[in-house]
């Protein structure tokens, strides 16, 4: 599998990430192995986590998988910290001491000494400078190797990115992780613009729309998807709509005339959308994977991906003007 860098970084990432939110609870520990196995067969090195998956059992889960392979450099490790459980209840808590408390349950939980890559989950109400003093902390207490944000707007991720880059001697932010697919596309707006005027890496989490991009939802809802989940429908039925289907369907009619699928054809779309590091993606089997791998060596035609940029929102900006 092809890398590409993190940004400005040291790391050398897949450009397949693999997304873990529903390992434990919606995926048995021997399909984790399958697909772990066939992830890494494959050449895929991005692992990415958070202490708040399963309250820490996806963490422990992916210890047990990949904890050697990252002290022997095979692997990435990501995670990310800034939720907590209170009362039952998820929320976002940036302060210094609670994020480095969290670093360092996850690096328990994870059989590590250091992630290849810490994550602000979030943006708080803790003052910016005291979320970003606990970033600075863990990477000079070799904690993190680096750093980066998560579900940061624009304004947040060139705010952080800046008064990082205001000192020297503070971790520079290497990276941004927001929502980005044919069906969500906001990021062209500023945060991608961000990245490439910072050269920061980007990494698209939710690449193929929460799962809509595969089609599956086309005239029903399937046993056993997210959507028929009772804790995971909530995630996919923002994007189960009128104009969200006519999104898919100009998938499946490209996919159609390419000879591809339409999740082959939504992912070769994000992974290969400007200014993407490294596509997050989180199948559930091996055989969910396998489709992905398959196009590994294909590029989306540019007139198709242009015009699945017209069908779902416009013109990406950012997209090099095609020869005349």
């Amino acid at each position: 599998m092809l890398t590409r860098r993190l940004g400005s970084s040291d790391l050398e990432v897949s450009r397949l990430g693999l997304g873990t939110m529903a390992w434990g609870q919606d995926t048995p520990i021997s399909e984790v192995m399958a697909l772990w196995r066939r992830f890494r067969d494959a050449g895929g090195n991005l692992i990415d986590t958070a202490a708040a998956y399963g309250d820490g059992a996806v963490e422990r889960l992916i210890g047990q998988l990949a904890g050697s392979a990252q002290r022997r450099g095979e692997v990435v490790i990501a995670t990310k910290s800034g939720y907590v459980l209170r009362q039952g209840q998820r929320v976002v808590e940036t302060g210094r001491q609670a994020l480095l408390d969290e670093l360092a349950g996850s690096l328990r939980r994870l059989r590590v000494d250091q992630v290849d890559l810490w994550q602000i989950h979030a943006w708080g109400q803790a003052p910016l400078e005291e979320t970003l003093a606990a970033a600075d902390q863990a990477v000079a207490a070799g904690m993190a190797g680096q750093v980066g944000v998560c579900n940061y707007v624009g304004w947040q991720l060139a705010q952080a990115a800046t008064w990082q880059r205001a000192v020297r001697g503070r971790t520079p932010i290497a990276s941004a992780q927001v929502e980005y697919s044919l069906l969500a596309r906001r990021a062209e707006i500023e945060v991608l613009p961000c990245c490439q005027s910072l050269g920061l890496g980007f990494l698209p989490w939710s690449a193929l729309g929460r799962g809509v991009l595969t089609g599956q939802y086309r005239n029903s809802t399937p046993p056993g998807s997210r959507a028929a989940s009772k804790h995971l429908a909530w995630f996919v039925e923002p994007y189960l709509t009128e104009t969200a289907r006519g999104v898919v369907e100009a998938v499946v009619r490209a996919g159609q005339g390419l000879g591809l699928s339409p999740v082959q054809v939504a992912w070769l779309w994000v992974r290969d959308a400007p200014g993407v590091s490294a596509a997050l993606v989180g199948p559930r089997t091996a055989a969910q994977l396998e489709p992905l791998l398959e196009v590994e060596d294909q590029v989306l035609p540019d007139p198709i991906a242009r015009a699945l940029d017209d069908v779902s929102g416009g013109p990406n900006q950012l997209r090099a003007a095609p020869p005349e």
